[in-house]
C-alpha cells in the first residue's frame, strides 16, 4: 500500500479544522499512488482527497496550485486546492507539503474503448488550449530529455544485451532529435495521463487527477504519453480504432502541425523511454517494500513495438 506517511486521527482532525468543513467522519489511505501519499477524507460537508507531497521541492507547489486554478476556471473537470477560512491553500502535515482537494465523481477504468479514448483526446486538447501561448505557466520537468539521457546511460551498464540495444538506440534518437522536440508547439502538459489518472462514469470522463508531473512542454509529448497507455493492447501494440478516436478528437480542437507529424513516431518512443526508466528506478528504490511498483517491462515491450509506427497524426497544415 503506497501510504509513505501514515497519519493518526488526532493530527488529521487538527489539520482539517481550519477548513471549516465539519467533523471528520472517516479517512482511508489510497493504495493506487506510487509517488505521493493520498487519503480519501469524509467530512460533514463532503468528500475530499488529501495529498502529502513526497517527491519534489516545496517551492514547486505554487505552480500546481495555480495551474489547477486556471484549469478549474476553464471549466475542466480537475481537482483544485481548497483554501482554509483564512485563504491558505498550501499547508504542512507530518512535515510534508499538503493539499486538500475535492474528490471527483467516477472511477478508473481498466479496459478502454474508442469512446473513452475520444473523451481523453478531447479533454487533453482543452487542457492545452487553456494553457498555450500567453497562458502557459512555466515549469521545467525534472524528468525531461536530459534526465532520460543521464539515467538511461547509467542503466546501460546493468541491463541485459537485448535491453541495452533497445535503450541505446532510443537514447541516440533522443540526442539527435532533442532540438526539434524542444521546438515543437508548447503548453502546460499533464505528462502522466494514464488510465489510473482519469475518472469515468460510463463513457463520460468526469475527472482528471494527479497533476504532480505537470510542466510546460511539447503538447505532442502529452498526446504520446496518453496514447501509449489508452490505446495499447496487452501485447503493447497500438489499437488502431482507439488511437484514431483519441487523435481525431484532439485534432478537431487543436490541429497538429507539420513538425508534429514528422516527429510523432519519435515522441511515442520518447514517452516509452520516460516511463520505462522511471519504473526501473522505482523497482530498484522500493524493492522489498510495501509500495505499488508498476512493471517496467510493460514499457520495454511498448518501446520495442514502437520501432515501427503505422498510426499517423490527422494532418493539418
Amino acid at each position: 500500500m503506497s501510504v509513505f506517511t501514515p497519519l493518526a486521527r488526532p493530527e488529521l482532525e487538527a489539520f482539517l479544522a481550519p477548513y471549516g468543513l465539519g467533523r471528520l467522519l472517516d479517512f482511508q489511505g489510497i493504495a493506487a499512488g506510487s509517488e505521493n501519499t493520498n487519503f480519501f477524507i469524509s467530512l460533514e460537508q463532503g468528500e475530499f482527497v488529501l495529498t502529502l507531497i513526497e517527491r519534489g521541492p516545496v517551492q514547486e507547489m505554487p505552480f500546481f496550485i495555480e495551474l489547477l486554478d486556471v484549469l478549474h476556471e476553464a471549466d475542466l473537470p480537475v481537482p483544485y486546492a481548497i483554501r482554509t477560512t483564512d485563504g491558505v491553500a498550501l499547508r504542512e502535515l507530518a512535515g510534508k507539503p499538503a493539499l486538500l482537494q475535492p474528490r471527483l465523481a467516477g472511477k478508473h477504468i481498466k479496459q478502454a474503448n474508442a469512446q473513452h479514448c475520444a473523451q481523453v483526446g478531447e479533454l487533453l486538447a482543452h487542457l492545452h488550449l487553456a494553457t498555450q501561448a500567453g497562458n502557459m505557466i512555466k515549469r521545467k520537468t525534472d524528468r525531461g530529455l536530459d534526465w532520460m539521457l543521464e539515467e538511461g546511460t547509467q542503466f546501460l551498464s546493468h541491463v541485459n544485451a537485448e535491453q541495452k540495444a533497445l535503450l541505446q538506440r532510443a537514447l541516440e534518437e533522443i540526442t539527435q532529435q532533442k532540438e526539434k522536440i524542444l521546438a515543437l508547439p508548447r503548453a502546460n502538459i499533464h505528462a502522466d495521463l494514464f488510465r489510473d489518472n482519469a475518472m469515468f462514469e460510463g463513457t463520460h470522463l468526469t475527472g482528471l487527477i494527479d497533476f504532480y508531473n505537470a510542466c510546460s512542454g511539447p503538447m505532442l509529448y502529452d498526446v504520446a504519453i496518453a496514447l501509449n497507455d489508452w490505446c495499447s493492447d496487452d501485447d503493447g501494440l497500438i489499437d488502431g480504432a482507439r488511437a484514431r478516436a483519441l487523435l481525431g478528437a484532439y485534432a478537431a480542437l487543436r490541429p497538429f502541425t507539420a513538425a508534429e507529424a514528422e516527429l510523432w513516431p519519435t515522441l511515442l518512443r520518447v514517452a516509452c523511454v520516460r516511463f520505462w526508466l522511471s519504473r526501473l528506478i522505482a523497482a530498484e528504490s522500493f524493492a522489498g517494500q510495501d509500495v505499488l511498483i508498476h512493471d517496467p517491462m510493460a514499457f520495454q515491450l511498448r518501446l520495442a513495438q514502437r520501432q515501427k509506427v503505422s498510426i499517423s497524426l490527422p494532418f493539418a497544415l
